[in-house]
């Protein structure tokens, strides 16, 4: 199973929703969703804020704070995730900024990303990335990191909570 698929399930047996917010990754996070059958009982949407000025006007990311560190940062990553969950009035927000080449940007290095989750009671979660590769290594592993971390939010071990729904006993073996 594709850790879309997992996010949709778990997020299906929990009758939430998600939204997601891309930089680097461009929609490929939306297109991994949307590529699963039944997204739309979960999914609600995106917003590719590709420019910096669309993280501050349509996901309400501080400006002073993109002036002062730009907007590969991990603060962004989380003011994005909780932007994106507002505007789209979803349970839970996902988040992807970083540099994918082949250029850095705002003083980081290419292969630096962010990656960050907001959801119900003021859970808020961000993970720093240094991925290696070419651009379409590092915005690929961008959106399975995003995915995972929310996995990790949604269900501690998503595919350990796969074998338990699924007629596994749960047990773990010495």
């Amino acid at each position: 199973m594709t850790a879309a698929a997992r996010v949709l399930r778990l997020l299906g047996a929990r009758g939430e929703t998600l939204a997601v917010a891309e930089s680097l990754t461009g929609g490929l996070v939306a297109a991994d969703l949307t590529s699963v059958p039944g997204a739309s009982r979960s999914f609600r949407g995106s917003v590719t804020a590709y420019a910096t000025p669309l993280k501050r006007d349509v996901l309400g990311v501080d400006a002073t704070l993109l002036a002062e560190r730009g907007a590969v940062d991990p603060e962004v990553a989380l003011q994005m995730a909780a932007g994106v969950r507002r505007a789209l009035d979803a349970d839970w927000g996902v988040s992807t900024t970083g540099v994918a080449g082949p250029e850095s940007q705002d003083g980081q290095p290419v292969g630096t990303v962010y990656v960050a989750v907001a959801g119900p009671s003021g859970v808020e979660k961000v993970t720093a990335l240094r991925l290696n590769g070419e651009r379409a290594d590092i915005r690929s592993e961008s959106v399975r990191s995003v995915l995972e971390l929310l996995a990790s939010e949604l269900g501690g071990n998503a595919r350990a909570q796969d074998t338990e729904q699924h007629g596994g006993n749960g047990c773990l073996q010495p």
